[in-house]
């Protein structure tokens, strides 16, 4: 289901002021980030993509994905999965519930369904958590059922928005390194939007202001 994420001479504007300016071809497998101060557009930028723009804002140009213009299309057609700072997973649904929620209609059949749960489950190293509680996950356990959730959903591109700032510095390693290697492993077109230099380095992509300016590592 991967493919190609492009922002074509995508511009945001706000009172008149440009706040987002990025030209983007995003290929599969490729993870670019955002970064700048709270406030330039980061988050802006991706609810452009996703299709959630506050209309508060005024959108120029195009977001395509697999060569199919979405730039009108509401969220729930434009295959773009998001994973936010925290978790949302649903308190009155057990583990599988949460990942079942996010399973197309188009796939039949309630074996076929407990097989890509459990499937999903075993990849992130969380056999046998189906009917669990996500009250009883620690902090890295909830961060693999977020993601697995979203890539159960099929998605074509994948947005990553502050995803990995509440966690603690040891656990912030490991499921930043589960999460990427996900996406090089689904050959997903990424937009990471981070504060962190270090996120933006375990990316390995390119880094760009809101703005499409380059951004040094050094």
């Amino acid at each position: 289901m991967s493919g190609q994420l492009q922002l074509d001479a995508l511009r945001i504007l706000h009172g008149g002021q440009t706040i987002v300016a990025l030209d983007l071809v995003v290929s599969p497998g490729e993870v670019v980030t955002i970064m700048g101060p709270s406030g330039s557009g980061k988050s802006t930028a991706l609810s452009a993509v996703l299709g959630t723009l506050s209309p508060a804002f005024r959108m120029q140009g195009r977001v395509l994905l697999n060569q199919r213009d979405v730039t009108t299309l509401p969220p729930h057609l434009r295959k773009v999965g998001l994973l936010f700072q925290d978790d949302v997973l649903f308190p009155h649904l057990s583990v599988g519930g949460n990942l079942a929620f996010a399973i197309p209609p188009s796939v039949k059949g309630r074996a076929r369904r407990q097989e890509m749960i459990d499937a999903a489950l075993e990849s992130a190293g969380l056999p046998g958590f189906a009917g669990r509680d996500p009250a009883t996950l620690s902090g890295g356990q909830r961060a693999r059922v977020a993601l697995m959730r979203t890539l159960l959903a099929r998605p074509c591109a994948l947005l990553l928005d502050e995803p990995f700032s509440r966690l603690d510095a040891a656990l912030r390693v490991q499921i930043r390194g589960f999460v990427l290697d996900r996406i090089r492993a689904e050959r997903l077109p990424t937009i990471l939007v981070t504060h962190d230099i270090e996120d933006a380095r375990a990316a390995g992509g390119r880094v760009v202001t809101p703005l499409g300016a380059p951004v040094s590592l050094e």
